[in-house]
């Protein structure tokens, strides 16, 4: 009997550890049904029909979205569900990142930077619009995190320090919001309790990957514990396929390192405050009616 394809849902897979990841799991004989979140769909269905992955094996469809724009999260929810129809999702893949300065020109229409938009807001809006279908299929839920959390250390700067034309520096700012999406992930952990696994995972030190294209930040091969993309997309990939029979067994410990171990919670003791979790996973009646949906 052929084999059951199992779901992905993801963002950032147009290019560098995302592309790498679905790259990697095509070339397996399990087959997979993937809905992919990318702005250039036209490019991004070429690079990857470029590969010439099995169809009759696989499924990959890459629908529209901008992260910077919540409307078409919202559209790009609507359009995954329809797709999925009755079919469950296995894993939604939150790879989506970028860095970049709080200097917004004054015609930007929200009062949040767009790295914060993009690293958090809109991914986190995606897990409420999608919500209902997560928990009928128990999904996996892995956000792609950073050892860059440990940068914040005042946690009362963050509303300052995220906010539109702020001038917060882009490497800055990038720790803010990865500090934000790992306490988005700690709500959704115990908003989704028995139904989702959640994972935060961080790839290491990846040279070659888009993540700094809007900023002068750049990695080399040359630093200590530099990676390659294909080793990051392990790394992710680890925390998709680890077992549930070995998570900790405090559930607070939900940081996967890229050597393949679980932090300890004193790495990021900051983000266990349930009232500062539940302050930045802002809900769905509230993120629309601020950013005018």
């Amino acid at each position: 009997m052929a084999a059951i394809a199992k779901t992905f849902v993801a963002t950032g897979c147009s290019s560098g550890l995302g592309f790498e990841l679905v790259k990697q799991l095509l070339g397996q004989s399990q087959p997979y049904k993937f809905i992919l979140g990318a702005r250039d769909t036209k490019g991004v269905s070429a690079s990857f029909a470029a590969l010439n992955y099995d169809t009759n094996k696989h499924e990959l469809s890459v629908f529209p979205l901008e992260l910077s724009d919540l409307k078409g999260v919202r559209t790009f929810a609507s359009q995954t569900l329809e797709n999925l129809g009755s079919g469950k999702v296995d894993c939604l893949l939150l790879n989506a990142g970028m860095v970049k300065s709080a200097e917004e020109p004054e015609a930007w229409g929200s009062r949040w930077s767009e790295q914060y938009i993009v690293n958090d807001l809109s991914q986190h809006y995606l897990i409420h619009l999608l919500k209902e279908k997560l928990v009928e299929s128990k999904t996996r839920i892995v956000f792609v995190s950073s050892g860059a959390i440990r940068q914040v250390k005042d946690t009362s700067k963050l509303e300052t320090d995220v906010k539109a034309r702020a001038g917060t520096g882009a490497v800055d700012l990038y720790g803010s919001t990865k500090f934000i999406q790992l306490l988005n992930a700690h709500y959704w952990r115990r908003q989704l309790k028995g139904s989702c696994d959640v994972v935060a995972v961080s790839p290491g030190l990846i040279p070659g990957t888009g993540l700094g294209r809007n900023s002068v930040f750049a990695l080399s091969m040359d630093m200590p514990d530099a990676k390659t993309v294909p080793e990051g997309a392990q790394n992710i990939l680890r925390a998709i396929e680890v077992k549930k029979s070995d998570f900790p067994e405090d559930p607070e410990q939900i940081f996967l390192t890229s050597w393949g171990e679980w932090w300890g919670k004193d790495v990021y003791g900051l983000s266990l405050d349930k009232a500062l979790q539940d302050k930045w996973s802002v809900g769905k009646d509230e993120i629309e009616r601020e950013e005018g949906l």
